[in-house]
């Protein structure tokens, strides 16, 4: 059993004393004349016939999800990949021929393989506004025509 004592030099008879045993329940105590073992129960006649109690329920979380959870998320994941990318630039930066409808160019791979991700996602961009525009231009004739009403 593990323990400590702190006297008070400048208080008259104060003494603080720590007692680390463990009883079987795992709680500790802080008394130093504490027993590590439980108290006891009284005598058992065998097992009971008592239904044991079920734990009490967890209350269901009032926070749900949120779009600035979401934007954190993102965020964190575009900061982890553009690390990925940076270290992948810094090791390849060995300059590298490139030959493209009749041009001619080099390149260290790193920044290539960047400029292409890069063209890859404005690309992306490109498709999902052009969507997008489609998408509010078709609402919006829905919407008057629903103003409208059947004539």
């Amino acid at each position: 059993m593990l323990g400590w004592a702190f006297r008070d030099p400048n208080a008259i008879g104060t003494e603080v004393s720590f007692n680390a045993g463990k009883s079987k329940d795992m709680t500790m105590s802080s008394d130093p004349l504490a027993s590590p073992e439980p108290p006891f129960d009284g005598p058992s006649d065998g097992p009971s016939d008592a239904p044991a109690a079920a734990p009490p329920a967890l209350p269901e979380s009032a926070v749900t999800f949120t779009k600035a959870a979401a934007m954190w998320g993102a965020l964190v994941a575009g900061f982890v990949i553009l690390i990925i990318l940076l270290i992948f630039i810094a090791q390849n930066t060995e300059s590298t021929r490139f030959t493209f409808l009749g041009w001619h160019w080099s390149l260290p791979l790193g920044v290539a393989i960047l400029f292409a991700a890069v063209a890859g996602g404005l690309l992306t961009v490109a498709v999902g506004a052009v969507r997008i525009f489609q998408l509010r231009r078709a609402a919006k004739k829905n919407l008057k025509a629903g103003l409208e009403g059947p004539t």
